[in-house]
């Protein structure tokens, strides 16, 4: 397999700027994740590796050797795209070994690899079909076997469970892992779903604005967001975030009502800060400094979030096991997890709360 170096990418289109001096190093065998809104650069940067995009600026290494200027072909990375792109009159094992008869490979070595791809993918009894007789959790396995079979240096992933329904989607997540797993391989993997990103990643790069946020593993992501954009996109539901000014060590929302901290912050009296609280962390308890009225309930089966607005429309949740903490219409008081506070300055980075 291979490492890759981004270093100081840049990618522009006359005066806009869609990828902003990106650094990245990725390990050998790393499953790397690159998540972030629409528009937010994710996929360029995925298509500069991959050669689809020129580079504006800075370099781009594959196992040390700069490769800004090598076509696409010779750079040993193989795509799966959104869209399956299979052939409709060809059958499965057809389709997987068209890029093998265009670069003449024989065809002893191109069943072979084929049959190979089919074992690891469970798609032994439809290498025969075409595209039209299978699901579509079926058509991204053989796209995905397309580029199995080129043995590859790295997997590029370009948002390919976006067209599945939710089911398959949490199937192919788990046959995803279990492909990594087995061909031991490094991959890219581009999504808009955080939940993918958590599920499959052994690090998260979360990209906003052309620009890296945070890299880490998943659960350090969720657990230390280092900034307000990071706490408010990673986890689902996602955290609750209440702005206000520093007073002392506490912070007095907008809406009026004080929030001790565990604390107090590395920062000016009055400033203007947001505070984060995972809906986890957030119980109804009568002792509670933040009152609230219980508008939505959500009974999820082994989860129930419960939406409480706390004033000027503004909602936040809290989740609990299977029984919901009060009904709709009912007043509450509620208390955060005084351990489990984030707390973001003025410049949206995290500050620290530990004693």
């Amino acid at each position: 397999m291979a490492t890759l170096s981004l270093k100081s990418i840049r990618k522009s289109y006359g005066a806009f700027q869609a990828v902003k001096g990106v650094d990245l190093e990725i390990a050998d065998r790393e499953f790397i994740v690159l998540v972030g809104p629409s528009g937010c650069g994710k996929t360029t940067l995925l298509r500069m590796v991959a050669g689809l995009e020129s580079i504006t600026g800075g370099d781009l290494l594959i196992d040390g050797k700069r490769v800004n200027d090598v076509e696409p072909d010779q750079r040993g990375l193989a795509m799966v795209f959104q869209s399956y792109a299979l052939y409709p009159h060809m059958t499965v094992a057809d389709n997987m070994g068209f890029a093998l008869r265009m670069a003449g490979v024989p065809k002893e070595e191109r069943r072979r690899k084929v049959e190979e791809a089919a074992r690891i993918l469970q798609l032994e009894p439809y290498l025969e079909r075409r595209p039209g007789q299978l699901s579509g959790g079926q058509r991204q396995r053989v796209a995905i076997g397309r580029a199995i079979v080129r043995k590859p240096k790295v997997f590029l992933f370009d948002e390919p469970l976006s067209n599945l329904d939710a089911a398959l989607r949490m199937q192919m997540r788990i046959e995803l892992a279990r492909l990594h797993h087995e061909l031991d391989a490094t991959m890219i993997y581009v999504t808009h779903d955080q939940v993918e990103a958590m599920t499959l990643a052994d690090r998260i790069v979360v990209v906003n604005g052309g620009v890296i946020e945070q890299v880490g593993a998943p659960m350090e992501i969720y657990s230390k967001p280092a900034t307000v954009f990071v706490a408010g996109f990673i986890g689902s539901p996602k955290m609750n975030l209440l702005t206000g000014a520093l007073t002392g060590s506490s912070v007095v929302l907008d809406h009026g009502e004080t929030v001790p901290l565990p604390v107090r912050p590395p920062l000016s009296e009055g400033a203007k800060v947001t505070l984060g609280v995972r809906p986890e962390a957030l119980a109804v308890d009568p002792g509670g400094s933040v009152t609230g009225k219980v508008t939505v309930i959500e009974h999820l089966g082994g989860e129930t979030l419960t939406h409480i607005d706390i004033g000027r429309g503004r909602l936040v949740t809290v989740k609990t096991a299977e029984t919901a903490p009060a009904a709709i219409g009912d007043p509450v008081k509620l208390r955060p997890d005084p351990g489990r506070l984030h707390l973001f300055g003025p410049d949206g980075r995290a500050v620290a709360l530990a004693g």
